[in-house]
Formats: structure tokens, sequence, C-alpha cells
């Protein structure tokens, strides 16, 4: 028998391999992170082992990911991904037979296993008893030979397992029979090819634990050969209904938040996946049995309710609770919606995704994650002078994400706004500063007795003098469509023609300004740019048309209603510096004034009206 070691002999005990895992704190507040694509691809490192973990000493973490980007949009994950679903109906010259393994050289090496075997292969995940994916239900473990990343640390749950069940794409086109060989191959293998490719790299540079980089390599491996035999069934049934592409387009966020997972725990950060692509169809057969489908009228479009999107937040939260001390990292994407995800929600879904699950855990906070530092009161690219906002209220917000400034999306706002929770825009490459946080109206701030400084979630924050505009913004690439009428038309018919005009051709209409006989109209062109043509020559049945290109909306936003004479100091800094205004419009709501001119003035107009409305004075810093 082999005799034990003493400290007296001078040896010791061996050492653990890996450090212990730490994860959430017991009954802490909640705040829930989310992370954009660009964020994820070029600051994992930062993500993973500097933010995340600095929040665990006093908060319960949420991460919400995006799909990964490049360093351009365009070879984003989302975007290759609908790349490929475009390119699943267009054959390549190449022969392909499938069911043969293919070479993944191109993805960075080949893996001992081959998981793709979908038409005519052996897929155990496919071919499993395990029955149709449940809401909620847990998937079982692993098979024996694919090691559970953390096991031998620990003894807690794979990372990766979901709460779908094992690739529900994968499930879908498994009982196809064993095809005859295609007569070329579609581009899509490319593209796809390039998908494993990207995250592959990203894996390899991102987890330095062999064991747990070796099955997040097959799971990316897998979820690929899944999207590829996908894409073949679409192929054969020559068909990519908007259900098909929402199925599509998740695949970007399980793969991103895979590598997330993986990166937290090969850090020392106990952390599951979860992801809600199934939770979308336990939350439209209603807590009483029924379909919410079922109550639309035949030929009317299903809209998601309120109501939905309440149910959809319980549910999240429950399943996050479930998590216990682990940091759970959730797929933006949370599944098919009737009507298509994109076309109900479009491409704010993981932002969406990141309200929802704060209501459903009555969160202290949401943080927006991107790489700028908050909230400017211009460009600070095109205004030398902008400054940072510290603080701003939700209709503020949403001008300014109407009117060219990306901020959040103003539904997705609603969301947790209605909940009287924070949200906080927060920089990756810059985690210690304050950010903007956009703050409930309905709610009375809590100032400090001392500083006079509003205090949000115990971070202070102040917000510059009050008879000051927040912001001004520049949107792009407008066009204006000019319409006077004919005198044929009989004034009382004239609006209802022109909208519906509009309404046919889907045109909407950022600003308008109208007369008995005459309308002006400012439309982004991107949303006309294909029907143009057509939309005018319809609406010269109403009256004349003429129509200018090349022009922007200039937007001076904020609490506009007690600051007397800001639209004349406004209007009179761009007559001085002879700037031509095509068009003005202001809301009721005396949140935003805004006038169209002409796109080579935009960036000496912003800086000239943030000269002159937004300077703070010397006596007011």
């Amino acid at each position: 028998m082999a005799s034990s070691s003493s400290p007296a002999s001078g040896a010791t005990s061996p050492a653990p391999s890996h450090p212990p895992l730490f994860g959430n704190p017991a009954e802490a507040g909640w705040i829930v992170q989310k992370y954009g694509g660009t964020s994820v691809g070029k600051f994992l490192d930062a993500i993973t082992g500097n933010i995340i973990p600095s929040y665990l000493n006093q908060n319960r973490v949420v991460v919400v990911c995006s799909a990964r980007s490049g360093t351009t949009k365009s070879n984003g994950t989302t975007n290759l991904l609908l790349k490929a679903a475009a390119e699943a109906r267009a054959p390549a010259p190449v022969p392909f037979t499938p069911g043969t393994p293919r070479d993944n050289t191109a993805a960075g090496g080949s893996l001992s296993r081959n998981p793709s075997g979908f038409f005519g292969g052996s897929n155990q995940f496919a071919s499993s008893s395990t029955p149709p994916s449940v809401a909620f239900q847990r998937q079982p473990s692993l098979p024996g030979h694919l090691r559970q990343p953390g096991t031998s640390r620990s003894g807690s749950p794979s990372p990766f397992v979901a709460l779908s069940s094992c690739n529900s794409l994968a499930s879908s086109v498994s009982s196809l029979p064993e095809t005859p060989a295609a007569p070329v191959e579609a581009s899509f293998h490319a593209t796809v090819d390039q998908i494993k490719s990207d995250h592959f790299a990203a894996a390899r540079e991102a987890i330095k634990d062999e064991e747990l980089l070796e099955e997040l390599l097959y799971e990316i491996e897998r979820d690929c050969e899944g999207l590829r035999g996908f894409l073949f069934a679409a192929q054969i049934i020559d068909e990519i209904s908007e259900r098909s592409k929402d199925s599509i387009i998740g695949i970007g966020e399980r793969l991103s938040c895979k590598i997330v997972a993986a990166a937290l725990r090969d850090k020392g950060v106990d952390s599951e996946l979860v992801s809600f692509e199934n939770i979308v169809q336990a939350t439209l057969s209603g807590e009483d049995g029924d379909d919410l489908e079922d109550e639309v009228e035949p030929g009317e479009e299903f809209n998601l309710g309120q109501d939905f999107y309440d149910r959809v937040a319980r549910k999240m939260g429950e399943r996050l609770k479930e998590c216990g001390s682990r940091v759970p990292v959730v797929t933006g994407y949370f599944g098919v919606v009737p009507g298509s995800l994109l076309k109900q929600v479009g491409r704010g879904y993981t932002d969406l995704c990141a309200a929802l699950c704060a209501v459903g855990l009555e969160a202290t906070e949401l943080q927006i994650w991107k790489e700028v530092d908050g909230i400017f009161s211009a460009d600070p690219r095109k205004v030398p002078t902008a400054r940072l906002i510290p603080i701003i209220t939700p209709d503020e917000a949403a001008e300014l994400t109407y009117y060219g400034s990306e901020v959040i999306h103003p539904f997705t706002m609603e969301q947790v706004i209605r909940a009287s929770i924070p949200i906080r825009i927060k920089n990756v490459e810059n985690p210690l500063g304050g950010g903007t946080v956009i703050y409930p109206q309905s709610d009375t701030p809590v100032l400090d007795p001392e500083s006079g400084e509003l205090a949000v979630n115990q971070r202070p924050v102040k917000r510059f003098p009050q008879h000051l505009p927040t912001a001004v913004t520049i949107k792009d690439e407008i066009v204006i469509i000019n319409i006077h009428s004919n005198r044929k038309t009989l004034s009382h018919g004239f609006l209802a023609k022109i909208f519906g005009t509009l309404d046919r051709f889907g045109v909407i209409v950022d600003l308008i300004s109208t007369s008995e006989v005459h309308v002006s109209m400012a439309i982004h062109a991107s949303l006309v740019r294909k029907e143009i043509e057509k939309m005018v020559k319809e609406l010269k049945k109403i009256g004349t048309v003429t129509v200018l290109t090349d022009m922007v909306i200039l937007s001076l936003v904020g609490r506009l209603q007690n600051m007397v004479g800001i639209s004349g100091r406004m209007f009179t800094t761009l007559a001085e510096g002879s700037i031509n205004i095509e068009m003005i419009s202001q809301g009721a709501s005396e949140i935003n004034i805004s006038c169209v001119i002409e796109g080579k003035d935009a960036i000496k107009a912003l800086n000239l009206v943030h000269r002159s409305c937004l300077s703070i004075p010397p006596a007011a810093v």
C-alpha cells in the first residue's frame, strides 16, 4: 500500500488542478447585462475576465448576448446566417453527396468526431430517445465520451446544458431518409464554413482549458452541421419561410453564448447556458390552455400584445431563478414567434430579451454594454465639444433613437421603464465609467443631501442645467416629397388618398407638414429607394409632386416646454450660418424641434446648434 506524505517529510498535498468555481451570491439583487455582437467579438476577455466577475461581489448577474460580430457588421454572424438562408436556393457548380463528412480544414482543423450525420449518418443527438423539446425541460446528460467541463472541479453541470432539447435544427431534419447526391453544392456551404471557422478561432483564443475547449469545439461543430443540414433540407423543398429564417438566425446567439459560457467557466465563474427558443410556444398556449393564435380572425395579421410579453417575462424570470448560484448566459434569440421574430421585433430582439429578463427578475438595473461611454449631447465623432449625458428621460431617449442616435429601441425600453427599472448604457472599454442612465419618470429621484447629486442604484449622477436642451442629432439619407393638390381633387379626400398610397407601399413618415392643399413629408431613403418611382407615379394622380433628395433631419431634443425662445435661437443660428431650412416640425409633446436641411450642411449645422443651444454657461458649471 502506498504511504501518504506528511508535512514532517517536507512533502505537501497536491494542489487542485483548477481553482474552485464561484458564481452569483445568494439573495443579492439582480442585474441584467446585455452585450452586443461587436463587444462579444472584440472584448470577450475583458467581459468574462473583468466586467462580469467585478459585479458578482454584490449582485446576481444575468448575461444576455447577441451573435458575434467581426470587424465589420456585414461579416457579423447574423448577416452571414441570413446570407446562407438566401443562398440555400442558389446552387453552386460543385458536386456534393450529403451524408459524407466534410473537410473541416477551413474551420481550423478537423475534429475526431463527425456530428454531421443528418442524411444517412448516425447523429446520436438527433436520434436520441429524448422526447420532443418541452419548455423548461432540462436536457439529459451528454454522452459519456463528451465530458462535462468543470466536472473534475466541482461536479457542477455542463454550461452547455441549455433549456432546449439537444439541437432543434438537427432534430427537425434527422428523420429524412438518405438522399442521393445533389447535382451541385449550394454556395451556403462556404458561408457555413466561414461561420464555423470564425467561431473555432474565437474559441481557441478564449479558452485555455483543453478539456473545456474540446467540448466547445464539438458544440460549435454540431450546431454548424445542424445548420448545414437544415439549409440542405430547405434547398430540397425550395423554400425558406419567415419562421425558418427565425430558426436560422437563432444559431448565431447560441454559438455566441456557448463561447461566453465556456470563457466564464475557464476563468473560474460557474456559468450555465440558458436558451429560450421554446418559451414562445409555451407562452402562446396561454395560462388557460387556449392558443392565442387561434383567436386571430382569418386574414388578419397576428400581433403580439403586451399580455404576451408580460407572460414571457414571468416565465423567463422563473427559469433564470432555477440556475441558483450559476451565472445564466442567455441567448438573445427567444424563439419563433407568429409572423416572424424579425418582422414582429426586428434586429433588436436581443435587447428585448434582456429587457424581459430584467422585468421577470424585478432587477435593480438593466445594463446595455456598448463601445461608447453612453449617450452624448451630439455625435462626438462630428462635434468635438459633445459631452456625456449622465441621466436622461425615456421620452428623450426615444426621440434620439427615432431621429438618428442609436440608443435603445423605444418598445424595448418601454418594457423595463413600465416596471420602474433603470437602464444604464455602459462602455466595455471603460467599465468604471458611470455611463448614461435612462431613469423611469414615474419615480422620484433620490438626491444626496450634501452633493445634491441624483443617486441611481447607489451610483451618483448629476444632470446638467435644466434650462438647456439635452442633445442635438442628425438623421441622414432623407427624402422630402412635396404634394400640392391639383384642384381637381376636393380637399376632403386629399390627405386620405396620400396616406392610403403610403400605406400600400409600406412607407413610414418621419416628419410631416400639412395644409388644406399642400403636404410635405420627410421619409428615410432606405424605405422608399426601391419603390419611390412607383409611389411618386401614384401620388401624381393626387396632385403635383416634387422630390428633394440628399437631405437630413436636424433635431433638438429635450424638455423644451419651459425653454422660452429656444426655437428662435435654433433657427437664428442656422440662418446666421447661411443654412437653408426646407421644412420645420415640432411635436405636441414639446420633446423635440426638428427641421430638414441639405445633407452637405449637416455637420456644420450640428456644431453651430450645439454651440448655440447646448453650451453650459460658466456660471452653471
